[in-house]
């Protein structure tokens, strides 16, 4: 019997950290929503044959039904020692093979360290959430999935169209590589302790034919260009670009537009041209 997430708060006497960005999710209700919505939406009834990673497990709402959704296995990576104690608890009370990492998940590499198939599931701490978000799209091919939680803000840029004033480098960058699907808005009660913001999460499937690293690395780059100077058009924000006029006329891009104007899809072709 998995034990109540409030009795093992209460037990290891957990306080959330502000400087982990920790914000716990302590109703299984809605623990049990979200993955219950992850697995409808991937058209799964299980994790059955799938080796899950959870990014900051905390006292371990999301654990519980991920276990409870039989994975192949499953891999936490926590960086706070108390709630390693909590993981602990829970591996002994599965036969699921349950590995936990110490650790920081951005030195993780996740993609080598979990077999596959693979899916990410996280709550993810607001302070690190776009870094690891940026590293996991650059290989995700590498996933079958992500199941991930941030504040509402930055849900909203990953999702954000064009011609909106959300839709920066991150929306490009997620949905050049993923699908991205809202599964569920939060209001900041369900949270302990409530954060100011609103939470959303995320499923991000990837897509068939994601472009390769290289190429991913030169659409970072001219974004951070275009996107560091938005209201500029783009003959001159990115006017360091080598024949930009010509690969412009080339493309059918108009150099008097701006980078908001751009899908995902153009900033694409000026990379790999």
């Amino acid at each position: 019997m998995l034990p109540g997430l409030r009795e093992t708060v209460e037990k290891h006497g957990l306080l959330a950290s502000k400087a982990l960005g920790q914000n716990f999710l302590l109703d299984r209700n809605i623990t049990d929503k979200i993955i219950r919505l992850s697995l409808n939406r991937q058209g799964l009834s299980s994790f059955a044959g799938c080796n899950i990673c959870e990014i900051g497990p905390g006292p371990g709402g999301l654990t519980q039904a991920v276990l409870e959704a039989a994975p192949a296995s499953l891999t936490v990576i926590e960086m706070d020692p108390r709630c390693i104690a909590i993981m602990e608890e829970l591996k002994a009370e599965t036969t699921i093979p349950f590995r936990i990492v110490n650790g920081d998940a951005l030195a993780f590499d996740l993609s080598r360290e979990i077999e596959a198939p693979r899916q990410l599931v996280s709550n993810l701490p607001y302070n690190v959430s776009v870094p690891l978000l940026t590293g996991w799209l650059k290989q995700a091919g590498s996933y079958r999935a992500m199941t991930l939680m941030f504040q509402k803000e930055v849900a909203e840029r990953i999702t954000a169209p064009t011609r909106c004033k959300d839709y920066g480098r991150l929306s490009v960058l997620a949905q050049l590589t993923c699908g991205v699907a809202k599964l569920l808005e939060l209001p900041p009660e369900c949270f302990t302790p409530a954060p100011k913001i609103r939470s959303t999460v995320l499923l991000f499937t990837p897509k068939t034919e994601i472009p390769a690293a290289e190429t991913l690395a030169k659409v970072e780059k001219i974004t951070s260009l275009a996107f560091g100077q938005r209201r500029k058009m783009l003959r001159q924000s990115l006017k360091t670009m080598p024949d930009l006029l010509d690969k412009c006329r080339h493309l059918g891009i108009e150099p008097t537009a701006r980078a908001e104007e751009l899908p995902p899809e153009a900033f694409l072709q000026l990379a790999e041209n």
